[in-house]
């Protein structure tokens, strides 16, 4: 937790007057991270919730992701901390490698604060932490359905949704919160200001744990902005909980995923390769992977909204801000997103009282991050040969400021709201 800064909404927290909302029916549609959390906490104040999921069923599957301290405050605000750690295992730093074997990144969590630390996750692992939580007397589960549009009445919101094999139904809700990913259709045009992919993706595998690398550290490994590997500690899945893992993840061009890996003879090539600079991680590969099929693929998406939330459509998540991974954010500002909708509409008498309190808790965070991930994202992930060359030579010193290296481990936390300004952990964490 960041105990740095002094919150800028402590105040106006102390001194609000909460109203209480009638009980409302609320539809969320996508069951990921940004839909679980926002039910967990809206179903607990009483509202009755209705979870539309495409997917027949929650499966095991889905990359490693990186909980940051912001995004533990939020597990710690849902009582659903102790339940993480189970599955979780603990990042004490993020270390970045050349191909000269010299330490590009080195950023260490108590660089902010001794007690902060990340925690890697397994994505399956994480969602059956939230999906644990839920009370399950004011959740309607609608698995298996799409979503097909949403039509806002001066009441509320007329919701058709499609069954897998049934037969379209109408049905209405007091509001609609859209959580259904980066490529989500349900979005108003025009509150769209940018909606476009990335040009670079990744190819990503969970494998057994890497055990020749620091087991408590994310380790990336960078030879010029056109290559970039990351081995992240992932914990465990419930149904192996004994099985310790790692998350591997490639960048590539995604004009280059389609065509990679698609035979053995390319992956032993493409573990050659990383053993002229990196033998442990080859190693380690040589080892666990064993055919193409391990290996899936994840493209990105640069989404900008004007609003994330107005009458009684709210828009959480990857559907309301997308961005490139670089920064490691996705899935903590998902929870923040979360976190800030519980609040607002706890905070709120009306769907008008909302979204004013969401946009203060979220809009300057989330345009800080969306501007840090498109700045750096071209030194790591581009053919720009220049850039590479800049942030080899500056990267180093900037570490050897203390000032500058404990803003970039606030950035790193999931708490900055601005340039110099940052939200307590501590308000988060609030129940």
């Amino acid at each position: 937790m960041s105990g740095s800064g002094q919150s800028l909404l402590q105040s106006s927290l102390n001194n609000e007057i909460r109203f209480v909302m009638k009980t409302q029916k609320i539809a969320i549609v996508g069951a990921g991270t940004a839909g679980l959390a926002s039910a967990v906490l809206l179903s607990r104040q009483g509202h009755q919730i209705s979870l539309f999921e495409r997917a027949a069923q929650l499966e095991n599957v889905g990359a490693g992701v990186l909980l940051q301290p912001s995004g533990l405050a939020v597990f710690r605000h849902l009582d659903c901390f102790d339940a993480a750690m189970a599955l979780g295992a603990p990042v004490t730093a993020l270390q970045g490698q050349l191909a000269n074997g010299s330490l590009l990144v080195d950023h260490h969590y108590r660089d902010l604060n001794t007690a902060d630390f990340g925690l890697g996750m397994h994505r399956a692992a994480l969602c059956e932490v939230l999906v644990g939580a839920l009370p399950t007397q004011t959740i309607e589960w609608r698995l298996a359905t799409a979503v097909l549009s949403l039509s806002e009445q001066p009441d509320g919101v007329l919701l058709d949704s499609q069954p897998a094999g049934g037969t379209k139904q109408t049905q209405h809700f007091d509001a609609v919160l859209i959580a259904n990913g980066a490529k989500s259709q349900l979005r108003p045009q025009d509150w769209v200001l940018l909606d476009r992919p990335y040009p670079w993706g990744a190819i990503w595998s969970i494998l057994p744990e890497c055990e020749r690398l620091d087991r408590q550290v994310l380790h990336q490994f960078y030879r010029g902005t056109h290559t970039m590997m990351g081995i992240l500690p992932t914990g465990a899945v419930p149904s192996q909980p004994t099985q310790r893992l790692s998350s591997l993840f490639w960048s590539l061009p995604t004009t280059q995923l389609a065509d990679w890996g698609q035979q053995p003879e390319q992956i032993a090539a493409w573990i050659q390769e990383i053993g002229q600079s990196w033998p442990q991680a080859a190693e380690w590969l040589a080892q666990v992977v064993t055919r193409p099929e391990q290996f899936m693929q994840a493209e990105y998406r640069d989404v900008i909204l004007s609003r994330f939330g107005a009458g009684r459509l709210g828009i959480l998540g990857d559907a309301a801000h997308a961005m490139s991974p670089q920064l490691g954010q996705g899935v903590n500002m998902a929870l923040l997103d979360a976190w800030a909708i519980g609040r607002a509409v706890q905070q709120a008498s009306t769907w008008d009282q909302v979204w004013p309190h969401y946009q203060h808790w979220r809009a300057p965070s989330i345009r800080f991050y969306q501007m840090m991930s498109r700045q750096l994202t071209p030194l790591y992930q581009s053919h720009r040969r220049d850039l590479g060359i800049l942030r080899d030579i500056a990267f180093p010193w900037m570490y050897r400021l203390p000032w500058l290296r404990r803003e970039m481990a606030k950035t790193i936390s999931g708490f900055k709201m601005g340039a110099l300004r940052e939200l307590d952990g501590a308000v988060v964490e609030q129940r």
